[in-house]
Order: structure tokens, then C-alpha cells, then sequence
């Protein structure tokens, strides 16, 4: 097997499993791309498209709720659903938009997303010990309010390391929402937040690629979106039963593995 297909494969795994849990796809994909000497301006524009194969995971395993919500547009439980999505994107929208090239140029390094990961780990820790209450136990009843929170809430992931799928599903506990709840609005709001930011990326980026780059491209888009297709169903299950203590724990030990081996 082509070695460059072999590392497509390894990075197309590493996307899949860790871009819907609270541990940062971005850490993840840095240690590894590095470890198996996948780098350079093709390697980026290429860990951006795997997640293309994320997110159509999502839509996949809520093909039911994705279609039903199309088919509902213009009844009032869709309509508050799809605004709260639309309230919950916005923030993190504008304020990429806006800090887009300096978080490239200057937060795009092994320190800042492995203290990302610590400090992160630190606060899951906090929050699970402060919040108790969950009023909120089905995503169509989250309030405008709440949807506003999540996306505030997910403006820190702009923050390389942070995780947006920690930072939205530990906002949304914040603000009221029950842990799979909470979990499950992360998932919806990454439809639109993960397709507009990797498309603009892609934009901006695709016209290095050449047609030698498709097979390798391809094979990433495929091993992303099956792996996080594993990856959704067992989080949600293990959500239903578990706090999330262990990847606090996890997101801690990571970042101190990525200071050990990139800060000298």
C-alpha cells in the first residue's frame, strides 16, 4: 500500500475519533501528523477536508432528525429548533471571520494548544463538580437564551486546543442543558459551524491540490466519516452512564505529552 495512502488512513482515524469528543481533533492531528512525517501546506488543506467526512457522519446518524426537520420547515417546533442552531452558530461565526488569519498566524502552535488542553481539562474537572441542575432534557426545548449560551460558549474553540465539542457540550451544561442533551445540540451545531469554517478554509487553500492528491483525499474523507460514525454512537452511550472526568484527565496528560516533546 502507497505510504501516503497508509498516512491518510492513521490521520483519517485520529479526525474521526477524537473531533466529536472534548479532547481537541486539532492536538491530536498535530502529534500525529508530525510522528508520521505528514506536514506541509497540502497536509493542512488535508486535515481540513477529513473533516468534511466528520460532519457527514452527524448527518448521517441524525439522517431521521436531519430530515424531518427539512420537511417541517415553517411548522413553529422546527422553526425554534432551527433559529437556536442559527443563534448558537453566530457568534463563533463572526468572531472567526474577524480573528480567522491571526489565530492561524499566531495560535497555531504545540505550546498554545497543549496549555489549550490542560487549562480545558481543568475546567471540564471544575464544571462537573459546580453544575447539578438539568433542566433542559430534549433539544427542542432548549430556549433562545441557552442557544445564545452554547454559542458564546463555542467562540473559545476558536482558541486552537480548546475543542469545540468541549466547549459547546460543557456550555450547554452551564446553562441548563442535561449532559446527552447537551451533547446531542454539540452535534447539531457542528453541521453548520465544522461546513462553514471548512469550506472557507477549503476556499482559500484548494487551489494547491493536484489531481495526484484525490486518491489520498478520498481515502481520509472515507476513514473520517465511518470512524466518527463508531465514535457518535459509543459517546452517546457512554454520556448517558459517565461524567466527563476521563477526558479531563486525558486532555491533561495529552498536554503535557505535546509540551514534553515539542518545548524544549
Amino acid at each position: 500500500m502507497n505510504a501516503e495512502i497508509i498516512k491518510a488512513t492513521i490521520l483519517g482515524v485520529v479526525e474521526g475519533i477524537t473531533e466529536f469528543l472534548p479532547v481537541s481533533s486539532t492536538g491530536h492531528l498535530i502529534l500525529a501528523g508530525d510522528l508520521i512525517n505528514f506536514t506541509g501546506d497540502a497536509a493542512k488543506t488535508f486535515e481540513v477536508f477529513i473533516q468534511l467526512g466528520a460532519i457527514l457522519a452527524v448527518v448521517w446518524m441524525y439522517r431521521e432528525k436531519v430530515s424531518s426537520t427539512i420537511k417541517g420547515i415553517g411548522t413553529k417546533k422546527t422553526n425554534r429548533f432551527l433559529l437556536n442552531l442559527l443563534i448558537a452558530f453566530l457568534p463563533a461565526a463572526f468572531l472567526g471571520l474577524l480573528t480567522h488569519s491571526l489565530i492561524k498566524r499566531y495560535l497555531f502552535t504545540a505550546r498554545t494548544v497543549a496549555f489549550a488542553l490542560i487549562v480545558g481539562g481543568i475546567a471540564i474537572l471544575v464544571i462537573e463538580r459546580v453544575i447539578k441542575k438539568s433542566a433542559v432534557r430534549d433539544v427542542d426545548d432548549i430556549s433562545f437564551k441557552q442557544a445564545l449560551g452554547v454559542g458564546l460558549a463555542q467562540t473559545l474553540s476558536l482558541f486552537p486546543g480548546v475543542s469545540r465539542a468541549g466547549a459547546t457540550i460543557m456550555g450547554a451544561m452551564c446553562f441548563g442543558l442535561e449532559r446527552k442533551v447537551a451533547t446531542e445540540f454539540s452535534f447539531f451545531l457542528a453541521i453548520p459551524t465544522m461546513f462553514a469554517a471548512t469550506s472557507y478554509d477549503l476556499l482559500k487553500t484548494f487551489h494547491t491540490l493536484t489531481v495526484n492528491d484525490l486518491p489520498v483525499f478520498a481515502v481520509g474523507f472515507i476513514v473520517s466519516f465511518f470512524s466518527a460514525l463508531f465514535v457518535i454512537k459509543a459517546f452517546l452511550g457512554f454520556v448517558t452512564r459517565h461524567t466527563f472526568d476521563s477526558f479531563a484527565v486525558y486532555r491533561i496528560v495529552f498536554g503535557a505529552v505535546i509540551l514534553f516533546y515539542y518545548v524544549k
